[in-house]
Formats: C-alpha cells, sequence, structure tokens
C-alpha cells in the first residue's frame, strides 16, 4: 500500500475525487476549488508517479490501469488519514463516545441500552448506513462497529456473523403477481430490478436484456424509500430482506416470498486495527441481544476475521 510519505494526501483526496465522479467540473465542485487548479493537481500526481492516471475524453475522465490501482490503494489511505484525524479530535475534546452503525431494517436498540447500562458515562451514539458506505464508516473511524448486510468488502474487517434472514419481493400492490403467497425467482425475469443485480445472481441469471418498463440506463438507488418510491410507481421491483419489509410497510407495495434466492446474511464488523476491549464487550452483548427476525432464519454466531 501506498505510504504517506511518499504522496501528497491532499493530491491523492483530488485524486479521488475524480475518480469516482468521473467528470472533472463535478469533482471540482465537490472539493470546492477552480477547475483549473484541480487539472494542475492532477497533472503533478501524474507526473510525481510517472504515470498517465486518466483517459480524457468529451463524456468526462475514465481511470487507466495505472489509475485503477492507484484508487484500490488510495481508499483505506484515505480512510485510515480521516480515522486517525477524528481519534485525535476526539482525544483533544476528552469526550468519550461509542458509535453503532447499522443498515436499515436491523434493530440495534437492545445492544445499545445494554451497552449503555454498564457505561453510564459513555456517549452511545448511532449512525445509519447504506450499501455505499456501510463498510468505510468503520474504516474512516465513523462508527466503532457496524452491523452490515452481505456481500461487504471484507478486507480489514474482524467479523461477527449474527443471522440470515429470508429474501422477499417488493411488487407494487396491483402488480398482477402480488396476490401470490410465493415467487420463484424465474417468474421476476421479465422485470426490471431497482438494485445492482450483483445482490441477486439469481435473477441476474433468467432475466431478460431490460425488463419491463426499463429506464435506458440503469443507475444506483441507494436508499430504501427511493426503490419503493420506484417500486409503487410501478417502474420496478426490488428483492429485500424480510426485516426490512417488515420496517418499511405502505399500502402500494406488497411483499412476496422469493423461497429460490439466496438469504440475506447480518454481521456485524469492526476494524481489525481497532480491536480495543470496548468493542469485544459490545460484540458480546450484541451476540445476545440481537435476535433473529424470521422463524426460519439460521444463527452463526462464530467469529471470524478477514484479510
Amino acid at each position: 500500500m501506498l505510504m504517506p510519505t511518499d504522496l501528497d494526501l491532499r493530491k491523492l483526496r483530488y485524486f479521488a475525487a475524480v475518480a469516482e465522479t468521473g467528470n472533472l467540473t463535478r469533482a471540482a465542485e465537490q472539493l470546492h476549488i477552480a477547475q483549473p487548479v484541480l487539472t494542475r493537481q492532477i497533472r503533478a500526481l501524474e507526473n510525481e508517479l510517472h504515470a498517465t492516471l486518466f483517459t480524457r475524453s468529451a463524456r468526462g475522465t475514465d481511470l487507466t490501469p495505472a489509475g485503477r490501482q492507484l484508487l484500490e490503494d488510495a481508499r483505506p489511505l484515505l480512510q485510515s488519514t480521516l480515522a486517525l484525524q477524528r481519534r485525535v479530535r476526539t482525544a483533544e475534546r476528552g469526550s468519550s463516545r461509542f458509535t453503532i452503525g447499522f443498515m436499515p431494517g436491523l434493530v440495534v436498540t437492545a445492544a445499545a441500552r445494554r451497552f449503555r447500562e454498564r457505561h453510564p458515562g459513555l456517549d452511545i451514539d448511532v449512525l445509519r448506513t447504506s450499501w455505499a458506505d456501510q463498510t468505510d464508516v468503520v474504516h474512516d473511524g465513523r462508527v466503532d462497529v457496524s452491523f452490515v448486510r452481505a456481500p461487504f468488502d471484507e478486507r480489514n474487517l474482524t467479523q461477527l456473523p449474527l443471522f440470515t434472514e429470508d429474501r422477499v419481493v417488493a411488487l407494487p400492490a396491483r402488480h398482477p403477481l402480488a396476490a401470490r403467497q410465493s415467487l420463484p425467482v424465474a417468474e421476476l425475469a421479465d422485470l426490471y430490478l431497482l438494485e445492482s443485480p450483483e445482490l441477486v445472481p439469481e435473477w441476474r441469471a433468467v432475466a431478460t436484456e431490460f425488463g419491463t418498463g426499463a429506464p435506458r440506463q440503469r443507475r444506483p438507488m441507494l436508499s430504501m424509500e427511493e426503490k419503493l418510491e420506484h417500486v409503487a410507481a410501478e417502474q420496478g421491483i426490488a428483492i429485500i430482506p424480510r426485516s426490512t419489509a417488515q420496517f418499511y410497510t405502505r399500502p402500494d407495495v406488497v411483499y412476496v416470498p422469493v423461497p429460490d434466492v439466496a438469504p440475506s446474511r447480518v454481521v456485524l464488523v469492526w476494524a481489525k486495527a481497532r480491536n480495543r476491549d470496548d468493542i469485544q464487550e459490545f460484540t458480546q452483548i450484541a451476540r445476545a441481544a440481537v435476535t433473529v427476525p424470521t422463524a426460519d432464519a439460521d444463527a452463526d454466531p462464530a467469529p471470524s476475521t478477514s484479510g
């Protein structure tokens, strides 16, 4: 991995912004700097590395192989820097805080309450996450532990698997399939999936090219609220964990079990580098306090680590 002494972290942060937005103008706006300044900084970084990081066209910027490698190495480095800054500021304030991340549909109240009872002087906070940042918040120090849903990037995380739960398909209430008691994934092949097909490989294996009502270009929908708005408007479907469906009930959306889609795995994770006593204590509380939301889910309490 690239070391902080080898690179100007500011240039690295500028590079990551361009790589993630795919556009110099948007990246400059996000960074609150002028575009010519950003362009000069990217060129300076390329000169320092003796590598071309982007190919430029009228459509925007695309990463070269060297650029993709730099982005892969830069992300954990920048996250570690943010985490270091947060820990230093916390130490300066003298405050004591423990923050718990959680994905939509997961209820962490019982674990947080029991931890607070054991540590009445500790400031316990919670942070709702999404598919896009459920592990980023661990690496950059925004949370101490996080309840995540698989799949996720397992690198540099210690894991405590908690349970699995079945998944359901969210359909418009007026859809012909909405009255069914269960649905094989093959019967959803002509419908447009509102989430990444990577999350539902069973659907991807049988799906038609676009699906009924599919927009011309797929864009990621990160929030459950946005997905359900599109489902209700008959613009697609979402295949989600049962507990998430139970949390997001609405009259214009119906949830039907899809038994041949793999269940959702819920895991508690924390950074391997921050294996503190308070984190270890919380994991024991979480193991006992977090309940399986469905009768047929399988508990799996054995902790593991991933490098």
